[in-house]
């Protein structure tokens, strides 16, 4: 069983980031593919994209924040509900549908025909525009990666007696030092999970910045598909592939040592 493992692991991870790792370091051909020549090009290349890697950052960051602020009361409701089972069924159930059926639903809600702007006009209000900005991809990122925050927390706040919490209150604690003092850091580990499973995702959102952002809400998920697609350089595509998996593994290294430390 350890070697079926192992070569799983060769096949669908070791080898096809390797294969993405040496491209980088290759000069590109014109119609797409690689020359055999050891270059640092595609590097060099990756400063004129500081402003896209940073607002990638920037608003993978928030949405991941917005997402766990939301997370953290429906997960801690979902883990004491006697309706636990049922709960985390309609949490689970999005997967069931298409992501991309999901993201065309919000340009539904949110377009300047859409429902929302439909209300607004009924009040008098001119059409908002929702769609095509930073502010919509954030949305619509919360929406996606939700369920990826609330079941690590749930699994979290499960095991967490109800007495620990009533004790703090007993003994003259307010709600708001009881959750910040005492239920937070016994979920702290099931927080940087929930961390990790939304902002890595996130950071390399391509769909969602694609079809409801517009070009101030470019990330880097979708330069990374404009250089596999339009300009063919493949060791650029690569290097910015390259520097995502950079983060997630660093991301994941801080988990470890942090559930190392606890």
């Amino acid at each position: 069983m350890r070697y079926v493992y192992l070569l799983w692991l060769i096949l669908l991870f070791v080898l096809p980031i390797s294969i993405i790792f040496v491209y980088s370091f290759l000069e590109p051909q014109i119609y797409g593919g690689v020359q055999w020549n050891f270059t640092l090009d595609a590097y060099r290349y990756l400063p004129k994209y500081l402003n896209l890697i940073w607002r990638s950052i920037w608003i993978a960051g928030v949405a991941t924040l917005i997402t766990l602020v939301v997370a953290l009361p429906v997960s801690f409701y979902i883990a004491k509900s006697r309706l636990k089972n049922f709960l985390l069924l309609l949490t689970v159930v999005p997967f069931w549908t298409n992501s991309l059926i999901r993201i065309y639903a919000w340009k539904i809600v949110l377009g300047n025909n859409g429902i929302i702007n439909q209300f607004l006009n009924l009040l008098g209000f001119g059409p908002v525009q929702f769609l095509y900005n930073p502010f919509a991809v954030i949305l619509v990122i919360v929406y996606t990666y939700l369920p990826f925050a609330i079941l690590p927390l749930y699994a979290a706040m499960e095991k967490i007696e109800n007495s620990i919490l009533e004790a703090s209150l007993d003994l003259g604690a307010s709600k708001m030092y009881t959750f910040t003092k005492v239920l937070l850091p016994n979920v702290r580990m099931g927080l940087l999970t929930a961390f990790v499973f939304v902002f890595v995702p996130a950071l390399g959102s391509y769909a969602i910045p694609d079809l409801v952002g517009g070009v101030s809400s470019r990330m880097i998920g979708n330069e990374i598909v404009r250089q596999l697609m339009t300009i063919r350089n493949w060791p650029v595509a690569s290097a910015m592939s390259n520097l995502l998996t950079l983060i997630a593994l660093l991301s994941i290294i801080i988990v470890m040592k942090r559930r190392g430390k606890s």
